[in-house]
């Protein structure tokens, strides 16, 4: 059974505090529906109605092409320990890219990670919670730096220098390039 909530109460932070992967889906007209799993501790609630994360590049940036067009995205957490519990944010986002205004106020609530390039600022229309009876069981091993570790080894002038032309999303919406690399803190070895 599913009940919808306003906003996003105490319980539900610390469920989503709890959650080592999350996975944002967005929409445009005429695009594919993007579905993405995100994790690096990469996710905070900064109130009530209010949720943000911290994308690295990777291989593409469909949710910014989204959100540019049509705005609308949902995040879901999923508990893969019990009790079972599938928790959903649907709202509308928006995007800072790593130098422009406004990103290093929100960066300061994540970890400083190489790679960063936006934060997604969500607007929490409504909260979702439903059972997960059918989500299997399973054991976090640890976090994967992979993507982390491999933008930390490159110069930052030779990350933008190769992301520079990659202004349109897969189906050929626009999106924004960032032109600085935030700092980083060390990774752990």
């Amino acid at each position: 059974m599913a009940d919808f909530y306003d906003a996003i109460a105490d319980d539900h932070r610390a469920f989503i505090a709890k959650q080592p992967v999350f996975f944002v889906a967005t929409a445009a007209d005429g695009a594919r529906i993007n579905l993405s799993p995100k994790g690096m501790d990469a996710f905070r609630v900064l109130g009530p109605n209010r949720a943000a994360y911290l994308d690295l590049g990777g291989s593409g940036n469909e949710t910014q092409a989204h959100l540019a067009a049509d705005g609308r995205i949902t995040v879901m957490f999923c508990a893969f320990d019990n009790p079972a519990l599938i928790l959903r944010l649907y709202g509308r986002g928006s995007f800072v890219i790593a130098g422009e205004p406004g990103f290093d106020e929100l960066a300061g609530h994540f970890p400083r990670l190489p790679g960063a390039r936006q934060i997604f600022d969500i607007a929490v229309d409504s909260v979702q919670t439903s059972c997960g009876w059918g989500v299997p069981r399973m054991t976090l091993d640890k976090e994967r730096l992979t993507l982390a570790k491999y933008h930390a080894q490159q110069p930052p002038e030779d990350r933008l220098a190769r992301i520079a032309d990659r202004t349109r999303s897969i189906d050929g919406l626009p999106v924004r390039v960032q032109q600085v690399m935030p700092a980083f803190d060390p990774l752990p070895s």
